[in-house]
This record gives C-alpha cells, structure tokens and sequence, in this order.
C-alpha cells in the first residue's frame, strides 16, 4: 500500500489538472457564483427603490432556464406536435428547431451592462446629437398606473436614435424590453442588445412553428410584468407621418389575455402611447429614397454613420453649440386592456392597434423644423420658388395658432414663433434644404421631398380631430441652447 509507484512526468501533470479542476468546480465555483449572486441581487435590490417600476424576478431568471421553460412550455409543444404531423417530421426533430428558436429570441438581461453601461452610452449620445426634451409630467404617467399591470410602451418609430433616446429617458422608471429586429443579429452588437433584455424578432423567414414560439414568449413577458417596449409601425417611417400598426404583437397580447386567470399576477395591460419627433432625423433622405422606390430594404452606410458623429464631434471640439436641433418624447393617454375589453364580447386586435395609433399621432411633439416645414407646405409655393420672412412668419403664426386651438404638443423656442423661424431656418439651410438671403427664403427643387418628410408630422396632427386631451400645457418653451 505504501510502496513506491513511478508515473511519467505527463501523468502526474495530467493528475493535479484534473484534481485542480475538480476541486474549482465543485467547492470554489460554486462559493464565487454565491458571492456574485448576492451583489448582484443586493444591488438590484437598491436599483427596485430608485425605480417607479422594479425589476422583475423574470427579468433576472438565467437565460438557459428561460429557453428551458419556454420550450417545454405546454403551448408549445402543442404547436411542436402541430408542426411535426404537418411536416412530417419526428416530433423530437420539430422539438429541436423550436429549441433553437427559444433560444434566437431569448434575451440574456444584465442589469450591471443595463445600468452601469447602456444607459450612459444612451444618455451621452442622446445629448451629443439633439438637445432633448421630455414631457414635464412623465413622471406620473407611470406613477399612475397600477404596480400589478404590465405596461406596453407602444411607439411610432422615426429614427433608430429611438431606442437609445427612449431608453435613456425610461431609466430612471423603468427597465425596456425591446423587440428588436433582425438588423441588429451582428457581433457585437447582438450580445450587447441581449445583454439589455432585448429579444430578437424574424420579420421574414418565419415558420408557424416560429411564431407560436415567439407568441408564447412574448405573453410569458408580459404575464411576468416585464415592462415592454415596441414599435408597432414594424419599421421606421418612410413619409415622415405615422403609419398603420402591424398588429403580430399586440395580436399576442390581446390573445392571452385574461384578466381572471387562476395563478396570474398581472391582472392589467396598460398601453403607454410615446410619441417622437425631431428636428432632423440621422436617416432622413435614406428613408425619402426608399419611400420613393416603394422598398423598404435599404442599407445605412457606415460613412454616412460616421460622418453625422464626427460632425458633431468637431462641433463639439470647436466649442460650437451645434447639434442636430430638438428631438422630444411626449407621451400619450395610456389604455387598460381591461377597461378596453368591458362591454366588449371580443377585443377586436385591428381596432386597438389604430385606437394606439390614433393616441401616438395626437401625442406627436410638433418642432421648429417641422413646423416651418408646414408651413412652407401650406403657401403651396411653385417649384424652385421663394417667400418673404415676412410672408412665412404669418404663415408660421396661423399654422402655431391652429396647432394650439388642437391641443398639439407644440414646442416653440423660448416661446417666440419669431425666434422658432429663425432657429428653423438656419438649421434648414446647413442642411441645403432652403437658401436664405435678402430677398427671403429660396426653395431649391430637388430637396421638395425632404421639406416634405419633415412636414409630414404636423400636417398629420392638424388634419385629425383633438379627440383626446392630454394633461398638462400644450405649448413648450424651448430654450435655443442646453439641454432639458
């Protein structure tokens, strides 16, 4: 028993590793992941008191045993049985490609990447490109909602600055889960968008196996209380107006919902409508382009990416206060689905997405360029034509005053219509959408399109009746520098 045994050199080497490795994975490993688990979940403990709605504990479920219960869901599998007898496939091969669905759309939230990274990469780019403003009593547009409902953040979709916009103005209230969709699927982007607890969404490709899968995980988010956030439009807006809803999602929601359900905490869905607007939209005339062409495939190309942000950079450098102008968030009057569905037999999903939509369009904030842009729309001037800064500053004042009578969400700088042109119109000539000179303004023809875009959204706005009323002001005073 104690006599001496020889080993290569290799073998012992082979031995201690082996004994190295044991004794991390089954008394070290486990005391680290303890350890972390614990900050982890006393730091989201801190974060549930700053924040009007805490994280949720679905939120925090590992992502393995996310796709684990998604997969296995009953649900599911009726639809994985469904798929194989259709297919004509085994059931365990159809219970594979859902696995691997499951495990496409499931997020991987982190809140240290939310909290300690997004949110201060949101925060700075958002101030970087526009002076931001938000509407004065947000706040309590959460505050009023019940803490046992899920809330659905629902919004029209201008710019892809909207999700980082959104996100950082939601920070201090909440967490987002987004749908994003399938443009973001590139490394390294993917994992960073995961990591915040956005699920990926196929807008093509797509089996009925896949959207049984997709449907169930959105009603299990939204069963949980997990705030969600989408943009129902499906895509970003090719006119500059808000367009029709595309009702996949909200379909889901409505599908399951039951506010009388046996083991179900969220006995409420509540819509927040949000509505964006800016003075100048990154995109714009890729997105004039494509509407021209009727093809919503377009690609943004990284130089044009890169020469908005070094623009502003240099600017910034330059100590110049230039940005690209306003962008501003305001939000809707929000809807309970209960409420919604009382006297109803049946909720009819076409109906409530253009009910959201009607709310997201009467909610749009109305900005200096857009406005002037309205404006210029409305003396219907001849192609190439010009106007005196007298004749359109009346006309802006008429379109200020009707916009008003409507109850829009109008923002004009430091409260002037007479400032607001002038603000409007330098930053509509750095773009060479309008020339300025003694005579007045000059309309070049080729850029009839984009004057259009950017008027779009208010001539929306004033075209529908102010059937709602939104609390608060309706007219904004923004000042020509600095942020709010």
């Amino acid at each position: 028993m104690f006599q001496r045994v020889d080993l290569p050199l290799w073998l012992l080497i082979l031995i201690v590793l082996f004994a190295a490795v044991a004794f991390l994975s089954h008394f070290l490993f486990p005391s680290v992941r303890w350890f972390l688990r614990r900050r982890m979940e006393r730091a989201v403990e801190e974060l549930n008191k700053r924040l009007d709605r805490p994280i949720r504990p679905f939120n925090l479920m590992r992502r393995h045993d996310q796709i684990i219960r998604l997969s296995y869901d009953p649900q599911v599998m009726q639809a994985v049985a469904e798929y194989a007898r259709a297919e004509g496939i085994p059931r365990t091969v159809a219970h594979e490609k859902a696995r691997l669905y499951a495990r496409e759309i499931v997020p991987g939230f982190s809140t240290a990447t939310y909290f300690g990274f997004a949110i201060r990469v949101a925060r700075a780019l958002s101030r970087l490109f526009y002076k931001v403003h938000i509407q004065r009593d947000e706040g309590d547009t959460l505050r009023r909602i019940d803490q046992n409902a899920a809330v659905v953040f629902v919004m029209n979709h201008r710019s892809n600055m909207d999700y980082v916009l959104v996100t950082w103005l939601a920070a201090r209230r909440s967490t987002l889960s987004y749908a994003v969709g399938e443009w973001a699927r590139v490394w390294p982007l993917k994992q960073l968008i995961r990591a915040m607890g956005a699920y990926f969404i196929r807008r093509r490709y797509s089996t009925d196996l896949y959207r049984a899968v997709l449907a169930r995980y959105v009603q299990m988010s939204v069963q949980e209380g997990v705030t969600q956030a989408m943009f129902p439009e499906g895509g970003l807006s090719l006119t500059g107006a808000v367009g029709p809803a595309k009702k996949g999602l909200l379909h889901y929601i409505v599908r399951d919902f039951d506010p009388q359900a046996e083991g179900r905490d969220v006995q409420d869905v509540v819509f927040v409508p949000v509505a964006l607007n800016y003075d100048r939209v990154l995109e714009d005339e890729v997105l004039v382009q494509a509407g021209r062409k009727g093809d919503r495939r377009f690609r943004l190309r990284v130089t044009e990416a890169a020469g908005w942000f070094f623009w502003i950079l240099w600017q910034k450098l330059l100590r110049r206060t230039s940005t690209y102008g306003h962008a501003a968030v305001c939000y809707g009057q929000p809807l309970s689905l209960r409420a919604y569905q009382a006297g109803r037999a049946e909720i009819s999903t076409e109906a409530l997405a253009e009910e959201l939509m009607g709310r997201i369009r009467t909610a749009v904030p109305l900005l200096p360029v857009p406005l002037t842009c309205a404006a210029l729309q409305r003396l219907s001037l001849p192609e190439g034509g010009s106007v005196s800064a007298r004749d359109l500053e009346a006309a802006l004042t008429d379109l200020v005053a009707e916009a008003q009578g409507k109850g829009a969400n109008l923002h004009l700088v430091e409260g002037s219509v007479a400032r607001t042109l002038d603000f409007a119109l330098s930053a509509l000539a750095r773009q060479g959408l309008v020339t300025r000179d003694s005579e007045g303004v000059h309309l070049p023809p080729a850029q009839a399109p984009l004057r259009g875009y950017y008027a779009a959204s208010v001539l929306q706005r004033l075209a529908e009746p102010a059937e709602i009323t939104l609390p608060g002001p309706s007219t904004l005073t923004l000042p020509e520098t600095g942020e709010t």
